[in-house]
């Protein structure tokens, strides 16, 4: 017996509106296209016919924020960059998710040392997803957005819908991680006399 034949009307199917709402976001999301560096090569390879992400429902990519619900950072963040990529993401439409693209965005990368490098996106903005690599391949890629939506259906809007702890380009967030202190070498310690 099939599960539509216990129904008395078996064209009437049942869930919840999370999960139906969920199941729509997670097979059509839309990213935004926003590389920054040579993971932009990756990320656009990534949709070409060798690898082809539409077999997924992500073939989409927007070039408005209003028209994406999933941002793919790709590339090197630096100083300069980080309010836009705020502003941007909070002119993204709710429910909204980050996809952090290569050893960059994800901690700063062979550029972690510099002085105008973020130490990684997730100081500006939540990361859901981290694809690490120097640049990551396209089927990284693609496993680092089925592993989005994965979390996508997962995820829970009605009733504990998500909120951003701050407002559009609130300047709460630290953008370089503090520098080491300074320790004195030849300080004597306290109550030595000699």
């Amino acid at each position: 017996m099939s599960l539509l034949e216990k129904f008395e009307h078996p064209n009437i199917l049942t869930t919840t509106t999370d999960r139906l709402f969920n199941w729509a976001r997670a097979n059509s999301l839309w990213p935004f296209t926003y590389g920054l560096a040579c993971c932009a090569i990756e990320m656009m390879a990534s949709t070409m016919p060798r690898h082809d992400m539409a077999r997924f429902g992500m073939e989409v990519f927007r070039a408005s924020p209003r028209q994406a619900d999933v941002m793919i950072v790709s590339g090197t963040i630096t100083d300069k960059m980080a309010p836009i990529i705020r502003h941007l993401h909070h002119q993204m439409s709710e429910p909204r998710w980050v996809v952090a693209m290569g050893a960059c965005a994800c901690s700063g990368g062979m550029f972690w040392d510099s002085y105008n490098v973020v130490q990684g996106i997730d100081l500006l903005v939540p990361v859901d997803v981290y694809i690490p690599g120097c640049p990551p391949r396209p089927e990284a890629l693609i496993y680092g957005m089925q592993q989005l939506q994965l979390k996508v259906r997962q995820d829970t809007q009605v009733g504990a819908a998500k909120r951003m702890t701050g407002g559009p380009m609130s300047d709460h967030v630290k953008m370089k991680p503090e520098g080491r202190k300074k320790t004195e070498v030849n300080k004597k310690p306290e109550g030595d006399e000699s």
